[in-house]
């Protein structure tokens, strides 16, 4: 795929190298803990398809392929062409079948009801309203009956909040009803939603 970035978002991520350190330091190198930590939230098990909308640099579809195994499938979308030539070196070096493409998450390029899984991490708040929706609306149409969908961002900033991830920030959050709004309103049905336990991320799971 070679999409361009969409209007909906207000900016695409282009210092994919710079990114992977960033996420080093603002989560004081715990950032496999955080990893496997989304799995568990969205119950990743072998054998099942996943989606990583928003993949950025392909750390977390890495992951859930080596959850899930050799035959399931696991693609990544990100609007960012040095986000995904990242990712698939990365894939390449860990020597894991990860399929990447430049994609919009407001129109992901795939069929119907193709992913047992679907994951979006600190990606949304990058989107204005109207894209959200649609891009929630995408997530549920590429969801198999059953399909779960875990949608992690960053969430209101309250005094237990602190350290250098809540301060960068600062910038752009989403309300966790916001979160479970969006998912409802896209026909998905919330299962489970609350604090990561990591800053201040939050999560929403739900099933379609």
């Amino acid at each position: 795929m070679s999409d361009p970035p969409s209007s909906g978002q207000r900016g695409v991520i282009r210092w994919a190298a710079r990114y992977d350190l960033l996420l080093t330091i603002v989560t004081l190198g715990r950032e496999r803990a955080l990893r496997e930590r989304m799995l568990d939230l969205a119950n990743v098990k072998s054998g099942e398809s996943v989606l990583d909308v928003g993949c950025g640099t392909g750390t977390l579809a890495i992951a859930a392929k080596r959850r899930v195994g050799n035959a399931a499938a696991v693609h990544g979308i990100d609007a960012s062409p040095e986000m995904i030539a990242r990712a698939q070196k990365k894939a390449n070096r860990a020597r894991v079948s990860v399929a990447f493409d430049v994609a919009p998450a407001e129109s992901l390029p795939f069929t119907d009801g193709k992913f047992d899984v679907v994951l979006s991490t600190v990606m949304l708040h990058h989107l204005r309203r109207a894209a959200r929706e649609q891009c929630l609306r995408e997530i549920r149409r590429v969801l198999k009956p059953g399909g779960r969908v875990l949608v992690v961002d960053f969430g209101k900033r309250t005094s237990d909040h602190g350290g250098l991830m809540a301060h960068l920030h600062r910038h752009g959050r989403v309300n966790l009803s916001d979160l479970e709004s969006l998912q409802r309103d896209a026909g998905i049905d919330v299962i489970k939603s609350g604090s990561v336990g990591i800053g201040t991320l939050v999560f929403v799971l739900g099933e379609s």
